[in-house]
């Protein structure tokens, strides 16, 4: 009877697994491919059929206590990025630099993710920048895409200490653009984390810059701004859209200073690499000269190799 017993034991698992199996993977589906220990424990699973499955490659050990239904390698960067969230315990969210990323305020291209927990003391995890809050409430986070993670408005405020002022303008300005801006709940996380780094510096940004003004596509034209800052020119506007009474179709200008009547274009190969571009481009310089408006051109070496001869054509059409 005692044989008996074991294989009637043995034929119940048998049926069990792919009830546990179809569990796992629903579960899996709706985080992009990762789960948590505690998740397949809550689903059933003992600890001994949890290894199993992790010896024989049907989960594989992404953080302690995180798996994944694929190898690590084969991860997105969302599973990663909910990997690292189930990886920092209960109430952990991506923020900073990643939940940056995953509200589209800039773009990273860092391998460390950036996860935030309650309170000052937590685990740590090779891969992961765990950054410590007495102050994070409900409040301050949400889920993006299945993602826990910050808020816009505490994302924001977080990117304060880890990139630089010009970034966090660009950050700023993103929100703006995707009219995702909050700026009561900006304020709101300034007075109550008014001694970290972060409050400063997020001040010194509504201060000092018109969020909105400054939404550069490129790195090269980041660098054409970054210059005009260095040689103290009046701020351009930046992407505006010309109407020339000609009746043709409107030119976007990636630098105008509107009063100056100067236009600036700063040329990527990508774009302006081909015979076609350089047609085009011609005659919108022409259409623009006839209205009285000065179109320069520049590109990576000028603005990298030879700046101050660029510094010196801008003062004289701008400055005059």
């Amino acid at each position: 009877m005692a044989e008996a017993g074991r294989i009637s034991d043995n034929i119940c698992r048998s049926f069990a697994q792919p009830a546990f199996d179809a569990a796992i993977a629903c579960l899996a589906a709706r985080q992009h491919g990762v789960v948590g220990l505690n998740q397949l424990c809550e689903l059933g699973l003992s600890a001994r059929a949890i290894q199993h499955r992790a010896r024989v490659g049907r989960l594989h050990r992404i953080y302690p206590g995180v798996y994944s239904l694929v190898p690590a390698s084969l991860l997105k960067r969302e599973g990663r990025w909910m990997a690292a969230a189930l990886a920092g315990g209960p109430g952990a969210v991506v923020s900073h630099r990643t939940a940056a990323a995953l509200n589209e305020l800039m773009r990273t291209e860092r391998t460390k993710i950036d996860v935030t927990i309650l309170g000052r003391t937590g685990r740590k995890h090779p891969g992961l920048d765990i950054h410590r809050s007495t102050t994070l409430t409900a409040a301050d986070t949400t889920n993006v895409n299945g993602i826990p993670c910050t808020t816009v408005a505490r994302t924001l405020f977080d990117l304060g200490e880890v990139i630089d002022g010009r970034r966090l303008e660009r950050a700023f300005d993103q929100a703006e653009i995707l009219e995702i801006l909050d700026m009561r709940a900006i304020e709101d996380q300034v007075c109550r984390n008014a001694t970290r780094p972060a409050a400063q510096r997020v001040k010194r940004v509504l201060e000092a810059h018109y969020i909105g003004s400054t939404p550069t596509e490129s790195e090269i034209e980041e660098a054409f701004l970054a210059l005009c800052r260095r040689a103290r020119l009046p701020q351009p506007e930046v992407q505006q859209w010309l109407h020339l009474p000609d009746g043709g179709p409107p030119i976007r200008a990636d630098f105008l200073w509107r009063h100056q009547r100067v236009v600036v274009e700063t040329d990527g190969d990508r774009y302006h690499g081909t015979h076609q571009a350089a047609r085009r481009d011609a005659r919108r310089d022409q259409r623009l000269t006839v209205h009285r408006f000065k179109p320069i051109r520049t590109g990576w070496r000028q603005i990298f190799y030879r700046p101050a001869e660029l510094e010196a054509t801008l003062r004289a059409l701008v400055l005059s």
